[in-house]
């Protein structure tokens, strides 16, 4: 890395070796091969966990589903986690029994994309107006593909969907496909597209299989998206490690941003082939907030995906969470109307998260924000069932595209 890390030393020999020490010094952590995973990486590799007392052991994952799985079973003591898959195993979502979870921290915004093949792009579909009336009028059922049912790919693809009046459960296809495999399915034909965390997005774009038609930031700027996970029985039994990890790795998200050189050097450390195993040139660009998206357009995007904005990345805000349980709610994953808040609550580890934070002199957000997406909808989490209930498009809505006028 760029310059030589040094962690603040106030208390660390209180972490180290006092009533805060860990209760395992050596930790687990599993990790997806997109570049969202770089401040895990980071604190893994660089040494930022050392002065708390823990060494982090990297695992890296084919696919979201044996993520779960490891997790769920204790194989890994915490993980890179989609929002919606960690609250999707703790109310038992995907045929999975239930399991008390918890949401130790976010650990990065914005910088997914839905991308759309090289076929498509060729019959002049160039963006979603066209791609409605590409479904409406050919008669063509297409397959999109997300990474896990509840996740956060599920939901931004079916939001966007439902933003052009198609209907993402009845007039096309989804499929479930690991984000490392998305290229290889769209150049293969069995896909029309996907959404998937990068660089998966800009490596078809860079072999010429696909293009960029939105980005997740275009649809909600700074939204939520991957999380450090663990199950609620670790941060029971380990408080102290789940608080000293959730500090290595704020140290390391603020030092990725903490000047151009070190996000630089971070794209470059997560290339390795024991990380993402792509090239730095696919990599790099979007990292830094640099698109091109195969379509002709190229900009410097005033909301790429970052680690910590000061902290305000990393708070384990109670309305993302809720954000969550009403898109469940919204395409018929609960059947019942939950207690919102009281589930985020439950799973939204926010007072170990403001003893972190506060202990590295960083300011703790409210636990509610505000947020305006591209549709015009407010969400600030304030009545969730009725913003559950406020969309035209649902999954109890009868009326298919194809059939309409």
């Amino acid at each position: 890395m760029s310059e030589q890390y040094q962690p603040p030393r106030s208390n660390v020999l209180d972490w180290v070796g006092g009533s805060d020490a860990p209760e395992k010094s050596s930790l687990n952590l599993g990790f997806m091969a997109l570049t969202d995973s770089a401040s895990l990486i980071v604190a893994a590799t660089q040494e930022f966990a050392q002065p708390y007392g823990l060494s982090l052991k990297l695992q890296r994952q084919s696919s979201w589903a044996g993520l779960r799985e490891r997790v769920q079973t204790g194989e890994l003591d915490a993980a890179q986690g989609l929002y919606g898959l960690i609250y999707g195993m703790h109310l038992g979502l995907n045929g999975s029994a239930a399991v008390p979870m918890a949401v130790l921290m976010g650990l990065a915004q914005n910088g997914q994309s839905i991308n759309l093949s090289a076929r498509l792009q060729g019959a002049g579909v160039r963006d979603g107006e066209a791609l409605a009336r590409y479904v409406r009028q050919s008669g063509a059922r297409l397959t999109f593909a997300h990474t896990f049912p509840t996740g956060t790919h599920a939901m931004w693809l079916y939001y966007w969907l439902a933003s052009l009046g198609v209907h993402p459960l009845q007039d096309v296809d989804s499929v479930v496909v690991p984000p490392a495999q998305m290229v290889a399915h769209l150049r293969a034909g069995r896909i029309d597209g996907f959404c998937a965390g990068e660089p998966w997005g800009a490596q078809a774009v860079a072999e010429g299989q696909g293009f960029t038609l939105c980005t997740s930031q275009a649809l909600w700027p700074d939204h939520p998206e991957k999380v450090l996970g663990c199950t609620r029985e670790f941060v029971e039994t380990c408080p102290n490690a789940a608080r000293a990890l959730v500090m290595a790795v704020l140290e390391a998200s603020r030092f990725i941003e903490a000047n151009d050189e070190n996000r630089r050097a971070a794209a470059s450390l997560i290339s390795a082939p024991e990380f993402l195993n792509a090239p730095l040139e696919v990599i790099e660009p979007r990292f830094c907030g640099r698109y091109e998206d195969g379509n002709g357009n190229a900009w410097l995007d005033p909301h790429p995906l970052r680690f910590s904005a000061q902290g305000a990345v990393n708070m384990p805000y109670l309305s993302d969470g809720m954000w969550f349980l009403t898109q469940f709610r919204r395409w018929g994953l609960l059947r019942e109307e939950p207690d919102y808040l009281a589930v985020a609550s439950a799973v939204q580890q926010a007072a170990l998260y403001a003893e972190a934070a506060e202990a590295l002199g960083l300011v703790v957000p409210a636990p509610m924000r505000s947020s305006r997406l591209f549709d015009g909808k407010v969400w600030d989490g304030s009545d969730p069932a009725a913003y559950a209930r406020s969309f035209d498009l649902h999954a109890q809505t009868d009326v298919r595209l194809a059939g309409e006028g």
